[in-house]
């Protein structure tokens, strides 16, 4: 229960009091009726029973076991030759159903941290596969400073870049500037590049958010021969609907047209993104490094009749996977006591304990500094398997000595156990980027394994019909149980998705599943 009320803090959730967290409209609980029955039905819940939630909505609870998950939930899932936007809708609106997200309907989002270290390793990675390690002295173009993208200005920071991150909504650029998530707000197209090259120009690390339009912009930049270094978008253009705000429109104006003209909407959404992505292509063209954030402009761009937009490259494929490969990734770990002291303690075993990962203890002292708690206090660090086990024993060492207040909730990011063609799973060795047996396998052996929540879901990221996802949530306290709990769900956790991708053929992932012993000859 404190994980879902976490993600409706409005410190957290992008629209709380519509029980939207963030992405669009990626929802924690299907209406108030059903929030009010997961709260009651959590706050009743014995050790030998579990909780079914269909599509955010509170269904059963049936007899199990102290082992079996006390959370198991199915969402935004529909029989696959009806999994399309339209008949989504359709059923949304009656009620039947409500869009999931990758992380908000299991009650795993901790605001922009969750995907900040993602963000930062893939600027990294472009840092060092395209200037020679550093993006000190260049500038990166993006939009989009929702739940999500809010993580760019300081993934961009981190590795001593300038950021310029175009946002149609003025309300979310104040949110982030405020929480300092983002340094500087600019007012006007000039006054943005004004500050971006001045920055560049002393190789400073900057971040500029513009209130505009990202179409729009791009374009206007592109009339003034402005070509940054690095160019990419994280608009929540999955939803062309109630995401997606197409040029020429205000935001206001396009509330108005939503609700009263939804196919017009939607048929300037659809024109409007063959623009957006017709100029990331001329920056490419240019000599600009671009690449698609996930969001699925590129498929609703060639959906609209802009077949050429998947030559710009998708992040994971281009500057991800090899992390995957070996079983790093994100892991997230939250203080359910409210209290910061619990994560600052973890911090510090973190930093001697792995004190020879340059990564890890960069990436800690940095979010120390930099990166402000959003409802109850959380961390994440990408960790590998062993790094992994290691920090879940002190976990439970440190509560059994009383070093911590309460129990943690151990999580992460679904960049594992997920089938997403245009996104985790494109461009894979042996074409198995739409095989979507893994998440499902992943969901199941976490829920035999010993996780607190198990979540199967679509659509998370790119949007209905394009993804399969599994979440899931393990709670560590000072008990026998909870440790084998723990330890069980990150090895299996970790390691199917080692397995998928030794499965596809990637030699480092093969090597990896035997040194473990997960592979099966």
């Amino acid at each position: 229960m404190r994980l879902l009320l976490n993600s409706l803090d409005p410190e957290v959730a992008e629209c709380p009091e519509e029980l939207i967290v963030y992405g669009g409209t990626g929802k924690a609980a299907r209406d108030r009726e059903s929030a009010e029955g997961i709260r009651k039905e959590l706050t009743q819940l014995k050790d030998d029973e579990t909780l079914l939630i269909q599509s955010g909505k509170p269904v059963a609870v049936f007899p199990s076991h102290p082992f079996a998950p006390r959370v198991i939930m199915a969402g935004s899932l529909l029989v696959p030759s009806y999994s399309d936007y339209d008949t989504f809708s359709r059923l949304e609106r009656r009620g039947l159903t409500a869009f999931g997200q990758t992380t908000a309907s299991c009650w795993a989002y901790i605001g922009s941290q969750g995907v900040m270290e993602g963000t930062a390793n893939t600027y990294g990675e472009v840092a060092r596969r395209h200037f020679g390690g550093t993006l000190r002295g260049r500038w990166v173009l993006t939009a989009g400073l929702g739940g999500m993208g809010s993580a760019q200005p300081l993934g961009v920071e981190y590795n001593d870049g300038v950021v310029l991150a175009v946002e149609v909504d003025e309300s979310k650029v104040d949110r982030r500037v405020r929480n300092s998530l983002c340094q500087m707000k600019a007012a006007d197209l000039d006054e943005a590049l004004f500050l971006v090259r001045e920055a560049v120009g002393r190789k400073e690390a900057r971040s500029v958010a513009l209130v505009g339009n990202a179409a729009q912009v791009f374009r206007d930049l592109l009339k003034r021969g402005v070509t940054p270094d690095v160019v990419t978008d994280q608009t929540a253009a999955h939803d062309l609907l109630n995401g997606y705000v197409p040029a020429g429109i205000s935001l206001p104006e396009a509330v108005k047209l939503r609700a009263d003209a939804p196919e017009k909407y939607l048929d300037l959404s659809r024109r409007g993104i063959v623009e957006h992505v017709k100029a990331m292509m001329e920056f490419m063209h240019r000599g600009a490094v671009v690449f698609d954030y996930g969001n699925n402009i590129r498929h609703q761009a060639v959906a609209a009749g802009l077949p050429e937009a998947f030559e710009i490259p998708g992040f994971v494929s281009a500057y991800l996977r090899d992390y995957f490969c070996v079983g790093r990734g994100p892991f997230r770990w939250i203080a359910l006591s409210g209290q910061p002291e619990d994560i600052y303690a973890l911090d510090e075993f973190i930093l001697a304990e792995f004190k020879d990962d340059e990564e890890i203890t960069h990436w800690i002292h940095f979010a120390q500094e930099r990166i402000p708690f959003q409802g109850l206090p959380a961390r994440t660090c990408w960790l590998n398997l062993d790094q992994r086990l290691r920090l879940v024993q002190v976990i439970t060492d440190l509560l059994r000595q009383g070093k911590l207040a309460a129990p943690l909730a151990l999580t992460r990011d679904h960049m594992g156990s997920v089938a997403s063609p245009w996104r985790e799973t494109e461009k894979m060795p042996d074409g198995s980027d739409s095989i979507a047996d893994w998440p499902v396998l992943g969901g199941l052996l976490n829920a035999i394994s010993g996780a607190s929540l198990v979540s199967i879901q679509q659509g998370g990221g790119v949007g209905v019909g394009y993804s399969l996802h599994t979440g899931m949530t393990v709670i560590v306290d000072a008990s026998e149980i909870s440790a084998k709990k723990a330890q069980q769900v990150t090895v299996s956790d970790v390691g199917l998705g080692i397995i998928r991708h030794a499965d596809a053929g990637y030699t480092s992932a093969q090597r990896m599943s035997r040194q473990y012993g997960f592979h099966v000859d």
